[in-house]
């Protein structure tokens, strides 16, 4: 909720303002009557959502509650950048619409790639090596490209020099002015070091970083020779805040190299382009991107820069993490929301993975939705026409300025470490990182981060979809998490169970009583066994103690849950866990809480209760043990 600063204009101006505290004392109230115990000044803190990096979001946000933000926010293309790196924001073209490429066969590729540009994408990114297009074919994959016309972004990993040198060869033998050359080289020894491993490459890839930065700076003002990717750390399970840090850490350390190498510090910043992943948390996005630019301006005024130079040049990309390989058109919906806070948060260039980038390579289609979806929101949506859209939003100058202060703790953390590259031998960035991503599985595991299509909502007879797989990514230093790790591997119990056997390991729901009693606790029994790939049997509707060994035996099922209502739990719950035990039934799941009742149920067979918030990877995973299920 926001609240708009009085502009002198007032609707309600015969009636006195209403404070903070009367809200306060009012919420406490309705708490005390939903049977929280709310002392009346700390309502805002009953009502607040705990977030990652110790932030929270709160129910009330006031201008008083943010001001001191939105103060330091300044304007867009000013210092220190918080509301966009250019005065203009995308108000005259949107932003570039930048498409990932990295299918290894040259002539597919640059089917892709012209088709990409034909219709809405305005930069190419190109993997290069082992990870993508060899690096012999570029010149074939850029066949028809307009090169004066179409940014290419690198990124090459440990061979960035040789695919740079490349890409300024066919630049000089297409005759593209040196001026008219734009994009990035994708040099990033740390980022290299971070996904491998390979800290013995860091220092000379970083002179030869260096080199590639003196040579752009000097001949080719519209190249960026590096690249700050925050990817690796993302990628890995780091927080906002963690990622903010990690970013900042590698510029501080590039900067430190490229003026010890001759650059200013002016040129140095201009050499640098940032890459960070865009979520499905729109909101944490945004403020992500405005926090960014923020802590960034503030390290390139401590190094003595102009403030023009601090204006920091982002590539926002929507996260592999949150991608799921179950009910892959979700993602979708993912994607959508999260390119929409990048363009909204000012990102300079942004990228939309495929709907089916967790399964391999795309198809024609999967990218086409992939650039229609910032198509539509800067032609359709017109999100680019409004400079800074988030601004004023007391919500977001908040959350902002509380994320650029845990960013800025965590990058002074790994300097006072001896910096990026020290901190990532020392072990410090991979063991707060897990930490991290330990916490968040278990939220995931508990489903109080659903994911749809996999945690929630999962459909186990959807056609699996199929794709060519792609090259294998840089591995060996920090690992690759995805939201859908646990109860992946869950489902390809269950598919390794089907194939064997031509079923489903099953679970046979006993509903007692009506309809109107049993329908709410069987779905949510039906939702939670399918998560874990176990397929529901609800067949008779309704039984109870004496006709229950029967349907149980008849499904095929080798375990069972009791789904009813408190009051029939009461009376009927114990005697069918009974007859549930006689028929066979390896475990007896009972969905929700057993309050007073416990004991009875557990002798009578009850083996165990299932509730929201549980462990759910827990249980289907003991499910799945007891049933065999290897």
């Amino acid at each position: 909720m926001t609240v708009l600063p009085d502009d002198g204009f007032s609707l309600a101006a015969e009636f006195p303002d209403a404070t903070h505290e009367q809200w306060q004392l009012l919420v406490a109230g309705v708490l005390r009557k939903a049977g929280k115990d709310a002392p009346d000044t700390a309502a805002d803190d009953v009502l607040s959502t705990a977030m990652e990096d110790g932030l929270a979001t709160r129910p009330l946000y006031t201008a008083d509650s943010a001001r001191d933000g939105a103060d330091g926010a300044g304007y867009p293309g000013f210092a220190p950048f918080t509301r966009g790196g250019r005065p203009e924001g995308g108000a005259v073209s949107g932003w570039d619409v930048r498409q990932r490429h990295d299918r290894p066969d040259p002539l597919r590729a640059n089917e892709a790639v012209l088709a990409d540009l034909e219709n809405g994408v305005t930069s190419l990114w190109l993997s290069v090596g082992p990870a993508g297009v060899p690096l012999s074919a570029l010149a074939g994959v850029l066949e028809g490209v307009y090169l004066d016309l179409a940014p290419v972004v690198l990124d090459a990993g440990a061979e960035f020099d040789a695919a740079a040198r490349e890409l300024l060869r066919l630049y000089e033998e297409r005759g593209v002015a040196p001026e008219a050359a734009l994009g990035n080289l994708g040099a990033d020894p740390l980022g290299h070091a971070a996904r491998t491993g390979r800290y013995e490459d860091i220092v000379g890839l970083t002179a030869a970083a260096a080199e590639l930065a003196r040579l752009c700076h000097a001949t080719y003002p519209g190249l960026r020779a590096l690249t700050v990717d925050a990817l690796p750390y993302h990628e890995a399970g780091a927080s906002a805040a963690q990622e903010l840090g990690c970013s900042l850490a590698t510029g501080v350390s590039l900067l430190r190299e490229l003026t010890a190498a001759g650059m200013s510090v002016e040129a140095a910043c201009g050499q640098l382009e940032f890459r960070y992943a865009a979520t499905a948390d729109q909101f944490l996005t945004i403020a992500k991107l405005r926090a960014a630019r923020r802590v960034w301006a503030r390290v390139a005024e401590a190094c003595g820069a102009d403030p023009a130079a601090g204006a920091q040049r982002q590539h926002a990309v929507t996260s592999a993490v949150m991608m799921s390989r179950r009910d892959p058109w979700v993602n979708m919906l993912r994607t959508t929301v999260a390119s929409l806070a990048a363009g909204v948060g000012g990102a300079d260039a942004v990228t939309v993975l495929p709907f089916d980038h967790a399964l391999g390579l795309p198809d024609a289609f999967a990218r086409r939705i992939a650039r229609n979806t910032s198509t539509i929101l800067v032609e359709e949506s017109h999100v680019g026409r409004v400079i800074d859209p988030a601004g004023g939003s007391w919500y977001v100058e908040q959350l902002t300025d509380e994320l650029a202060q845990a960013a800025w703790a965590w990058f002074q953390e790994i300097e006072r470490a001896g910096g990026q590259e020290a901190a990532l031998r020392a072990g410090l960035v991979s063991t707060r990182i897990g930490a991290t991503w330990e916490n968040r599985t278990k939220n995931l595991a508990k489903r109080r981060e659903p994911v749809t299509g996999v945690s929630e909502f999962p459909i186990l007879d959807q056609p699996p979809v199929e794709r060519d797989p792609a090259p294998a990514a840089p591995s060996g230093g920090l690992p690759k998490v995805r939201r859908d790790e646990a109860f992946e591997t869950l489902r390809a119990r269950s598919d390794a169970h089907l194939a064997a056997t031509g079923d489903r390991p099953r679970v046979f729901l006993a509903a007692l009583g009506p309809a109107a009693a049993h329908t709410a606790r069987a779905s949510f029994a039906a939702n939670l066994f399918q998560a874990g790939g176990i397929e529901p049997v609800h067949d008779p509707v309704s039984v109870d103690a004496a006709s229950v060994a029967e349907a149980f035996t008849a499904s095929g099922a080798s375990v069972a849950c009791v789904c009813s209502s408190d009051t029939l739990y009461a009376e009927q719950a114990a005697p069918v866990a009974e007859a549930l035990k006689a028929a066979g039934a390896r475990r007896v799941f009972l969905a929700g809480r057993p309050g007073e009742q416990r004991e009875t149920y557990v002798r009578a067979g009850v083996d165990e209760f299932v509730v929201a918030g549980g462990d759910a990877v827990a249980v289907l995973t003991s499910a799945l043990d007891r049933m065999g299920v290897a």
